[in-house]
């Protein structure tokens, strides 16, 4: 085991790497409650608010065993519901399109096999789920890595199970493969990514105790316990590569249940915070929806699954299941940071998927569900600007055709291939190819034209109509912002910092910001770039605890159904309406407005800085401590800050003071200080 220890004033901390290679972080005092028993696992799983699910799950785990519901919704499972069709074992949380996964349908029955379960009461935490139906079945679940158990009693009669093998969200399967001994069945399952853009392969095991199965054809399966009996415990295990690694277990729905609190409270205490307990409760709620995907796709020997369909084998960590598009500027920075053990391997993965086969959606043969990947070039820039190790030789020349081969024909394609395109530009110069840095730099300011034609003039129209000029779902105020690679150019095209923070105001007074979605979700960051920093102190908090108004829900009309309260909520109806959490990607904005920070580009490895929403917070991996003096509800403004002792006057720290450890105080106040964050400032500018 590797160790590593850090005295932070009286806060001692000890970080190592433990079972599974999980990090393992003790403290001698912890007057705080575990973060794990905080976890409310039914936030954002009624209607459309975040389309989250209470299943339960492991961290970064495939298998995620939970209930579904009628009728059918993304996640499978609304919490109104009464009508329960059974129990389903993967889903990739937060997606749109209809969601992903929904594999392996099992339904208990007593007496009819078509009875229907109506549901009396449920619980669950991160890694369990619990529920009892009306007609005496009670269910109790409980995941642990790639290993689940389903712990199933009956009432007296004819009981059993049925289980639909042909069974997935958005009707995405394709095709399955089984074969019957006893009380096991093992094979594996076809099914569509998310939006049907491709395809993945899960192998099972699964046995069920007392119950001998039946093929019913079509895919469905009847077992029905042996006379007498009120008890089966089914155990079901998941892989990537085959059914020999889908090894399911002997442990109980206890011991299971133990482990994997255990393991998720290791993975929420990266992040400790200190007072405020109702928000704290809703900080780890979201952190924990933040590690739902990626998930781990390769087995202890190093065997996984290729994007091009074949087993490989390796000696690291490989993920799979990716929503870059979505999560690039906020759950993957997130990772970065709190989690840099797991995030080395993440980057890794990103960058073998240029040497096995990329496209910017999903592949015919992904080792799990997925969606995009889309700006993982930028990943792979800022992966390595933050230390991981990232082989761009290696990946040259598929990184090369992706970037010739970038879209710049609508507006919002013009301005997210830009990014990539300079992305590129840095990378070649790291790599000391200078003709071609220069070639991706021109190809990249070729945004400023286009943005002159598209963005500039904010008199026209169409400039709130979503979807206007073909642009995914966004519209031109939305999109007119996203060029955090030149931020200089940026504020020249607008007509100087006077006329860029006028129409900033602009934006947030009309509430043209659209908090559902990613398209803006940089936005409220960007005064820290003009001479008025404290604005973006202000609209962060807002937006993170205040009362607001979204006048974009459903990706209707402006102002059509409109929403006034809080984005972020500790309960079912989680998010505004309409807005998908995305794997994590939207959880993952609040999680850095309430520790402080907010990467300012991604590629570069630097992070702007607001009012934590607690009084205390600390990065646990670098043994760094963000304390927040003068703490108050209504506290949002930085009147002072200091590092390690010395005063700090700019609004922005690296990552590299992060990683050498120590102490970042905030003095907070309810007024600005207008002065803050105006000199020494770090602004991108594409030279």
């Amino acid at each position: 085991m590797k160790f590593k220890t850090y005295l932070l004033r009286s806060l001692f901390i000890v970080s190592f790497t433990g079972r599974a290679g999980l990090p393992v972080y003790a403290q001698t005092q912890s007057p705080e409650p575990a973060p794990v028993s905080r976890v409310n696992v039914f936030l954002g799983s009624s209607g459309d608010h975040g389309q989250l699910s209470p299943a339960a799950s492991y961290p970064f785990g495939l298998l995620s065993i939970g209930p579904e519901t009628y009728p059918n919704t993304h996640m499978g499972y609304d919490n109104k519901a009464k009508v329960f069709l059974g129990f389903t074992h993967n889903r990739m949380e937060g997606v749109g399109c209809r969601g992903s996964g929904g594999n392996m349908l099992i339904k208990p029955f007593t007496g009819d096999p078509a009875s229907s379960l109506l549901k009396a009461k449920e619980s669950g935490s991160p890694g369990y789920y619990a529920v009892s139906f009306l007609n005496g079945i009670a269910v109790r679940i409980a995941v642990d890595h790639n290993t689940g158990i389903e712990e199933y009693s009956f009432p007296e009669g004819a009981n059993g199970f049925t289980i639909d093998l042909s069974h997935a969200f958005a009707n995405g399967f394709i095709d399955e493969c089984h074969s019957l001994e006893g009380s096991r069945i093992a094979g594996w399952i076809e099914s569509g990514t998310t939006c049907r853009a491709g395809a993945y392969r899960v192998y099972y095991t699964l046995e069920a105790d007392g119950v001998q199965w039946t093929d019913e054809g079509g895919h469905h399966l009847l077992g029905r316990l042996g006379a007498g009996l009120r008890k089966s415990v089914v155990r079901v295990a998941f892989s990537s590569v085959d059914t020999s690694y889908a090894v399911t277990g002997s442990r109980g729905v206890e011991e299971i249940k133990s482990s994997a609190a255990r393991d998720w409270n290791i993975m929420l205490k990266a992040i400790g915070i200190k007072g405020n307990s109702v928000e704290g409760d809703l900080f780890y709620s979201l952190l924990y929806r933040t590690m739902q995907s990626p998930y781990i796709v390769s087995e202890k020997d190093g065997s996984y699954r290729g994007n091009d369909g074949g087993v490989k084998h390796g000696t690291d960590t490989v993920f799979n299941g990716w929503a870059i598009w979505d999560n690039y500027r906020t759950q993957l920075p997130l990772l970065a940071l709190a989690y840099p053990e797991y995030y080395k391997n993440i980057a890794m993965s990103i960058a073998s998927m240029y040497k096995y086969g990329k496209k910017n959606w999903a592949t015919k043969h992904e080792p799990s569900n997925s969606v995009r990947t889309e700006h993982a070039i930028v990943v792979l820039l800022d992966a390595y600007r933050k230390g991981f190790p990232v082989d761009f030789r290696s990946i040259f020349d598929s990184l090369r055709k992706e970037t010739d081969s970038l879209e710049f024909a609508h507006p919002d394609k013009a301005l997210e291939s830009g990014y990539d395109a300079w992305a590129m530009s840095e990378i070649c110069g790291i790599l000391g190819e200078e003709s071609l840095k220069e070639k991706y730099r021109k190809k990249a300011a070729g945004y400023r034209s286009l943005w002159k034609k598209d963005f500039a003039d904010l008199t026209k129209n169409d400039v709130d109509r979503m979807g206007a000029r073909d642009m995914y779902q966004g519209n031109i105020w939305q999109y007119r912002w996203l060029v955090p690679y030149d931020i200089k150019g940026l504020i020249a095209l607008c007509g100087g910092d006077s006329a860029y923070r006028a129409q900033l105001d602009a934006f947030f007074a009309g509430d043209y910001y659209n908090a559902a979605n990613e398209t803006d979700i940089q936005v409220p960051a960007m005064y820290n770039e003009s001479s008025e920093p404290w604005k973006s102190q202000d609209v962060i908090h807002r937006y993170a605890v205040d009362t607001v108004i979204q006048l974009y829900s459903d990706m209707n009309l402006r102002g059509v159904d409109p929403l006034f309260g809080r984005v972020y909520n500790n309960r079912p109806e989680a998010f505004v309406r309409s807005m998908d959490d995305d794997a994590g990607a939207m959880s993952a904005w609040y999680v850095f407005a309430a520790i402080g920070l907010s990467q300012a580009c991604v590629g570069h490895p630097v992070y702007y800085l607001n009012v934590p929403l607690f009084p205390s917070v600390t990065l646990r991996h670098w043994g760094f401590r963000i304390a927040v003096k003068n703490f108050g509800k209504d506290n949002r403004f930085i009147k002072a800050a200091w590092l390690n002792g010395k005063p700090l006057g700019r609004n922005w720290i690296t990552q590299d003071e992060i990683k050498k450890g120590g102490e970042l105080v905030i003095e907070a106040s309810g007024t600005p200080n207008k002065t803050f964050g105006t000199k020494e400032q770090w602004v991108t500018e594409m030279k």
